[in-house]
């Protein structure tokens, strides 16, 4: 992959309010804008995430169907989790693959960062394609507000799920997936 353009800071002129909350923090900054404009804008600081394609050696895709409080449904979206401090990305999704999936993968390839609401949070995810998959016989326990199901499907019904509108979409699932089907040539 090319490298990624080089950023082109806003000035902070003031912070005017902070609300931290579970792993992310509200900011509403008075700001600078590099075109000169200045404005008061609110940002989610978030730490970043992982996530991953996973695929069986039989080309299956490892899926989730798993509810979210905030849009009060249940999404497809494939195994991802928010970074602790300090942690590397790739070793933060080996632990979800586990822990979401009930999968170790031999094979990591990376498919590059997203940045999934670019309008307000400063959010990264880092996003792999996870191979050589092996369910593990005792998968560690996830957090215990995860409500979710593993689904495995082949890649032409996940694309009729994508594309059916019988299914509410989350962003991050459908990013990754379309750069894995690059790779995989799919």
């Amino acid at each position: 992959m090319a490298p990624l353009p080089a950023p082109e800071p806003s000035k902070l002129l003031e912070t005017l309010e902070i609300m931290d909350a579970r792993k992310i923090r509200f900011e509403r900054n008075r700001i600078l804008l590099p075109m000169g404009v200045e404005g008061t804008f609110g940002i989610i600081r978030h730490p970043g995430a992982s996530l991953a394609v996973p695929i069986t050696s039989d080309g299956q895709v490892v899926i989730l169907r798993q509810y979210r409080f905030a849009v009060q449904a249940r999404l497809l979206e494939f195994p991802a989790g928010t970074l602790e401090e300090g942690e590397d990305p790739l070793e933060s999704m080996q632990r979800e693959l586990g822990e979401e999936a009930g999968y170790s993968a031999a094979r990591w390839d990376s498919l590059g960062p997203m940045l999934p609401c670019p309008g307000y949070s400063d959010e990264v995810i880092h996003c792999f394609l996870a191979r050589d998959l092996s369910r593990l016989e005792h998968p560690p326990t996830g957090d215990d507000d995860e409500d979710l199901e593993v689904i495995l499907m082949n890649p032409s019904e996940l694309d009729a799920h994508l594309a059916s509108g019988d299914e509410w979409l989350d962003g991050k699932s459908v990013t990754a997936w379309f750069r894995a089907k690059q790779l995989l040539g799919l």
